[in-house]
């Protein structure tokens, strides 16, 4: 009863209606529940009636009163920061003295939150840099604020909790400076949480960041699921179109040549471009049954593809289970992971409605295509994982942790392919590093590097020279390395393995046997592979290098073409002109063009250009150390043909968050610059269902837009949450212009039927405005902004209700804003 415990929630990015967010999860629904659970264990404390009064005593409170962020729970005095802050100079020589900008009135540091008996529910400051541009541009390493150091020492020895818990993934302590590994007293994580019991409730399908976490600030991870996921389905006028195009295909040829049916291409024609699926003029020639056909089949195949495209359904409350139809379509989902089978509905239904494994097979007619044995067997695991998912684990999985009792550890990983994350709850561990390109991952990997290359020829009639590769930590541990076998297929090489199965290096495949030239690949790490595969980072280096000193025709060797090339104008050595894998800095993370997009600080693309090349210009060698090398990096860039990331997660959309944009956009940008403004294409290797698919950006951009944020079942199971469901419709629309910034490559149609859809319908707006009128204002502003930039141009008559829309949001931000039908009501 006597134990303290504090709630750490977080605001990333600052003064946008992100307080109490993380990934894909209902932060105060969670919370709230988590702290009922707290309660019903003997925990002293007090419980709101409700998670929105919870979330309006943290996010309102006295903060206007302030000028706050959130409710002020306490003020540290300046005077009392110098006096008790250790590195108190450390702190200084970045952001000057005390008590510094962030969070304070000028005297003194806020503590953000509100205590609730023994439990302290607190907002954790940012960076501190997320809006300037010359921090952002130039920042390599840094110090936290003081309000950030205030922070962490207020929860130590003012509330002197007896453990923390993190709310969610993720926050900043574990990516402040120091060491990658093995935390010393010089390590920013080890200063700031010192001896205090660090608990951490994290996403499932995080391992890497979660790896990070557990590595630099000595966290316990206690897993929680994503939320269901479920077919997109067809709504409003694409169901209409698919209607139109079903008629048509039921017609036989003789009756497509009959004037009426004339009149239904037509229509045909007219539903599409009112979907933006093709263009309205020219007319279609009705008098070309070969034309028509191949038109009509493609829209056909993706109103299919948009159909069946899985996505997210609103997002995941800690201390619930998933309902029955949610149930059902995950199971659905996890079998076509997990078997590469599609099962039939029906049968699902009554899996999870409670009939026997016998009764389903022996009565269900849908299930007569299957064999009987393997029918049973799916079924068999399928309810196994059913019984898992029902099982509520994470909140008495928090109580054993703040008891100091043991967490069982998990893998993690996306619940559709790698059921063993089932169930939730668990302290999530990661990989063997020695095993990582499996066998499995170096064949997939050639297989979709083929892809790869045949998308670029059957796009630019040509086989790339160059190809610029993001690689991420997370993505590479979910496929066991599938990422790393693409860019050693590229390059025409292999993983070697010592006597005990141990990666020892690269080994290139001869050119006879691999049957084309080797690709010049230039790599991207994240922070977060650079901290968690250095073996990985080795073998990269090493197989560009044995590429370049290969002794073969430059025609057929591009990594020895482009190095010879860097060697002969600079004259330096051939390892040097070989380095072809690039990152951060250690201790930093991201390339921080997310930073500037988000918070519209900058004015020419250049500024995104070089920012990239600042962050991401460290050069890893046979060594694995970096090495700042931006001119060699600007050269390799010059030669690249197009950019290319996959996609891992079914979750997780290049729309979802600003990463994507970060990197792959990051680089194409730099591309861009280093090539005199010539532009490249951008592709998307979407593995997350089947054998995979390789999209241009665009298409990609363009299929999320209308699987997700067009779709009422998306922004309606995002509305179901309320505050943070608005906050993520926003995030997704910031995120598609960040591609627009980067890259270019948004069609206008996306921005302006986000704006019809969320900011021009009288009904959404207000719906969102009395959700998270912060939120909704910056929704509504970031629109604004994209036709500002020139990223789309809306006519006139838009552009004007855009501005009277916006200025509406904003009146109600302050509280200016009188309803006109309230007041004609009055």
């Amino acid at each position: 009863a006597n134990r303290k415990v504090g709630l750490v929630i977080f605001n990333f990015p600052p003064n946008a209606g992100h307080t109490g967010t993380a990934a894909y999860l209902n932060v105060f629904e969670s919370l709230h529940q988590t702290m009922l659970g707290l309660k019903a264990d003997g925990y002293t404390l007090t419980v709101p009636d409700t998670p929105e009064a919870l979330r309006k005593e943290i996010i309102e409170g006295n903060a206007q009163q302030y000028g706050a962020e959130a409710n002020v729970h306490t003020i540290i005095s300046a005077d009392e920061h110098v006096k008790r802050e250790r590195w108190l100079s450390e702190i200084e020589a970045q952001w000057g003295p005390a008590p510094g900008k962030q969070w304070s009135n000028g005297s003194g540091i806020f503590i953000l939150g509100k205590q609730y008996g023994n439990v302290l529910v607190t907002v954790q400051p940012g960076f501190g840099f997320e809006g300037d541009p010359m921090r952002l541009l130039f920042e390599k390493g840094f110090a936290p604020t003081h309000a950030f150091s205030a922070f962490y020492r207020y929860l130590r020895e003012d509330f002197a909790a007896n453990a923390v818990l993190h709310f969610g993934t993720h926050g900043a302590l574990e990516f402040m400076p120091g060491k990658q590994a093995g935390m010393s007293g010089s390590c920013w994580p080890d200063r700031l949480i010192s001896d205090l019991p660090n608990f951490y409730l994290y996403a499932s399908n995080n391992p890497s960041e979660g790896a990070l976490a557990k590595r630099r600030a000595g966290a316990t991870l206690i897993s929680y699921l994503t939320p269901p996921v479920t077919q997109a389905g067809i709504y409003a006028g694409l169901a209409d179109l698919k209607t139109s195009i079903e008629r048509w295909r039921g017609l036989s040829p003789e009756q497509r040549g009959e004037e009426e049916d004339h009149d239904l291409a037509a229509l045909i024609q007219a539903q599409a471009a009112q979907m933006d699926l093709c263009k309205a003029e020219p007319l279609w020639d009705v008098h070309d049954a070969d034309d028509i056909q191949q038109r009509v089949t493609k829209l056909y195949e993706q109103i299919l593809e948009l159909e069946y495209t899985l996505i997210p359904h609103g997002m995941h409350v800690v201390g619930s289970t998933p309902s029955e139809s949610e149930r059902v379509d995950l199971l659905s989902a996890m079998a076509i992971g997990s078997f590469s089978q599609t099962l039939p509905n029906s049968a699902i239904t009554q899996l999870v409605q409670g009939k026997s494994i016998q009764t389903i097979v022996n009565k269900n007619v849908d299930l007569q295509e299957f064999a009987r044995e393997e029918a049973i067997a799916i079924l068999e695991k399928l309810q196994h994982w059913d019984q898992q998912i029902q099982e509520e684990t994470e909140i008495p999985s928090i109580l054993k942790a703040l008891d100091g009792r043991f967490i069982r550890p998990a893998p993690g990983g996306d619940v559709m392919r790698n059921p063993e994350v089932l169930p939730s709850g668990r302290n999530l561990h990661g990989f063997d590093p020695f095993r990582i390109p499996s066998a499995f991952a170096v064949k997939d990997g050639a297989k979709q590097a083929q892809k790869i290359l045949q998308r670029h020829i059957d796009d630019a009639k040509a086989l790339p020279e160059s190809i610029a590769l993001v690689l991420w930590g997370s993505d590479n541990l979910k496929s066991e390395g599938g990422q790393i076998g693409q860019a050693l297929a590229l390059l025409g090489a292999l993983p070697r393995f010592d006597g005990y199965g141990r990666l020892a290096g690269a080994t290139l495949i001869p050119l006879a046997e691999l049957g084309r030239p080797r690709i010049d690949v230039v790599i991207t790490l994240s922070g977060i592979f650079r901290d968690l595969m250095p073996l990985q980072i080795k073998l990269l280096a090493e197989a560009a290098y044995l590429a370049a000193a290969a002794d073969e025709p430059i025609e057929q060797n591009f990594v020895r073409k482009h190095a010879l090339a860097y060697m002969n104008e600079h004259g330096c050595d051939l390892e040097t002109a070989a380095l072809r894998v690039y990152g951060n800095a250690d201790g930093t993370y991201g390339a921080n063009v997310n930073h500037l997009v988000e918070h519209s600080v900058w004015d020419e693309d250049d500024e995104l250009a070089e920012t990239y090349m600042r962050r991401k210009g460290f050069a890893y060698g046979k060594s694995g150390k970096p090495v700042c090398n931006n001119a060699l990096l600007k050269s390799v860039l010059a030669d690249v043909s197009m950019s290319y990331q996959n996609l891992e997660s079914m979750e997780l959309g290049v729309t979802t968050i600003d990463n994507y944009f970060d990197t792959l956009g990051g680089i194409t940008k730099a591309v861009k610059r280093a090539k005199g403004g010539e532009e490249i294409p951008v592709y998307i290797g979407d593995q997350t269902q089947g054998e995979g698919v390789v999209r241009t950006l665009s298409e990609q951009v363009s299929l999320e837009t209308r699987t997700r944020m067009l779709n009422p079942k998306w922004f309606e199971g995002m509305l179901k949450h309320g505050y943070e469901g608005v906050r993520q419709i926003e995030v997704h629309i910031t995120n598609t212009m960040g591609w627009s910034a980067t890259t270019g490559q948004v069609q206008p149609w996306v921005y302006k039927q986000l704006t019809q859809t969320f900011i021009l319908d009288p009904k959404m707006r207000e719906r969102l405005a009395q959700l998270n009128p912060t939120a909704s204002a910056r929704m509504a502003n970031r629109l604004m902004e994209a036709s500002n930039r020139n990223y789309w141009q809306p006519d006139d008559e838009m552009r004007a209700a855009m501005k009277q829309a916006s200025e509406e949001l904003e009146d109600r931000l302050e509280g200016v804003f009188e309803n006109p039908a309230m007041q004609r009501a009055g």
